[in-house]
């Protein structure tokens, strides 16, 4: 095998994201469904269960989650690294990161379920590909029983939908100068929030309609990131990097605000709710965060989302992807920490560094595992 073996499927957010990622590098590979037999017979024994996207590489070795993925990529070296070379623009990289899996999947799940009915064809011959319609009718029903642990709830709905289009308002103001969002060039930021943004949201009637007509720019970055080139026509003799001297766009200012207003008190809440968890089960380090890799949470939490209260399931996922934000920040210099706070405390995200952490999450054998413990 001289290539890569894609397992996704078109309308699966996670393998949008990698796609494009693969895409954007010039990696040959071949997507391949669920369905075909080699999954179920080679990938699910490997992987521990039966989840989406993973790669196999040409020497056979398989790698799962995205942010594994394209960390593997990055490191063994690639055309247009997604790793900003600036210290604060990386930062804000691994933010958005950040924001797209605990909040825009939010977003993604409701506009595809809560408006099921309104685009039952279009969902139904997505899921049914490869599969066939019974099929399809288990996986929909089952994906929709998820809504209220990620907090889409009739009380929820309102604050979800305003939050869609100030957020489509605020990237709108961004891509009208900038194609990505520090410069000519994607970054991990791209590719995080392009998840959410394509397969569900940028692709799905329903939503799709909304960005198309409100956003146009947005929706044109969804196409530019799906594009194997930079694909910057609109923007003349733009340059295909990221700015120069880790500069940061004044655009990004109010997105990143918009950001802090969301992922607060939510992650606060959660990692309290870790604290006292790490407190009574006392975890041994390597071990996994769970008992059964298809299980992604460790309990429930009382939080907010824009003022609107709800209960959240807890995943030590979301505090790895948080992890990598303080990583990223402790890892600068004396002089770029300096900017890289002051950047933050400006934006309202400031918490993302100096909220105490009970304990590092790490990622080993395709599933989270506790890692040292923390003074925090």
């Amino acid at each position: 095998m001289s290539h890569v073996i894609l397992y996704g499927a078109p309308h699966s957010l996670y393998t949008g994201k990698t796609r494009a990622y693969m895409r954007k590098q010039g990696i040959a590979y071949v997507e391949r469904a669920t369905s075909d037999p080699r999954f179920r017979r080679d990938v699910v024994p490997v992987i521990g269960r039966g989840i989406i996207p993973v790669v196999v590489l040409p020497d056979g070795t398989m790698v799962q989650d995205t942010v594994d993925i394209l960390d593997h990529f990055e490191q063994a070296g690639v055309p247009v690294s997604a790793v900003p070379p600036g210290a604060l623009q990386r930062v804000l990289a691994h933010v958005a990161e950040l924001y797209a899996a605990v909040v825009l999947t939010r977003h993604a799940m409701h506009y595809r379920w809560s408006y099921a009915a309104e685009q039952k064809r279009f969902l139904t011959d997505a899921f049914a590909g490869g599969s066939g319609a019974a099929s399809a009718d288990q996986v929909m029903a089952r994906m929709q029983s998820y809504l209220p642990m990620l907090g889409v709830t009739p009380a929820t709905i309102p604050a979800i939908e305003a939050s869609y289009a100030a957020l489509l308002d605020l990237l709108e103001a961004h891509f009208a100068d900038h194609p990505y969002l520090f410069g000519g060039q994607p970054s991990l930021g791209d590719y995080g929030l392009l998840g959410p943004l394509f397969a569900h949201l940028g692709r799905d009637p329903v939503p799709a309609d909304v960005m198309k007509r409100r956003a146009p720019k947005v929706f044109r970055w969804v196409e530019r990131m799906n594009a194997p080139d930079p694909d910057l026509p609109e923007y003349g003799a733009y340059e295909a990097a990221y700015l120069r001297a880790d500069a940061v766009p004044d655009t990004l200012l109010p997105l990143f605000r918009h950001m802090a207003q969301e992922l607060f008190p939510e992650l606060g809440d959660k990692m309290l709710m870790l604290r006292r968890f790490i407190d009574e089960v006392d975890p041994r380090t390597g071990a996994p965060v769970t008992d059964k890799p298809h299980q992604r949470m460790i309990g429930t939490v009382r939080t907010a989302f824009r003022g609107v209260a709800f209960d959240s399931g807890v995943q030590p996922y979301t505090l790895y992807l948080w992890q990598r934000v303080t990583d990223a920040a402790e890892a600068a210099t004396p002089a770029a920490r300096a900017r890289i706070d002051a950047w933050l405390r400006d934006a309202d995200l400031l918490d993302l560094l100096t909220t105490p952490r009970p304990i590092r999450v790490e990622r080993a054998r395709h599933i989270e595992v506790w890692g040292r413990r923390l003074n925090g």
